[in-house]
């Protein structure tokens, strides 16, 4: 922030919050938080993308099934990437804090959200040959 600046005149943003907060941690847990961050996304850029290459399969399921199956990977795909900033600054803050980090409640949605998509997409597939 520069000397004209003061936390004021920023308008409240979310990072002058964060930063406003305890202290700096150690640079290394910051960029091992941040990658975390950035492995959610990729993951959650992959669900929509299996989505989008379910919608577009074609012959290979009934098209009301494709498509609750399409929807339904591409919404936890964005699910996962809208709550993947909520954990970064959840841990960010915890880490700022010298606090406890926050358990990973994207893990077990992502997990169950993943196997059951699985399990429902196998079975369509062997009920239709």
């Amino acid at each position: 922030m520069s000397a004209l600046e003061s936390p004021e005149s920023t308008g409240g943003r979310w990072a002058d919050r964060l930063l406003a907060e305890g202290s700096d941690p150690d640079p290394r847990f910051t960029l091992a938080n941040e990658r975390t961050f950035l492995a959610w996304i990729r993951t959650a850029l992959a669900m929509i993308a299996a989505g989008i290459g379910l919608s577009l399969s074609g012959h290979l399921l009934a098209a009301p099934l494709r498509a609750a199956l399409a929807a339904g990977f591409a919404a936890t795909g964005a699910l996962v990437a809208g709550l993947a900033f909520h954990r970064w600054l959840r841990t960010e803050r915890a880490l700022r804090r010298a606090e406890t980090l926050p358990p990973p409640a994207l893990a077990p949605l992502l997990s169950y959200g993943l196997a059951i998509g699985a399990v429902v997409l196998l079975a369509a597939l062997l009920v239709t040959r």
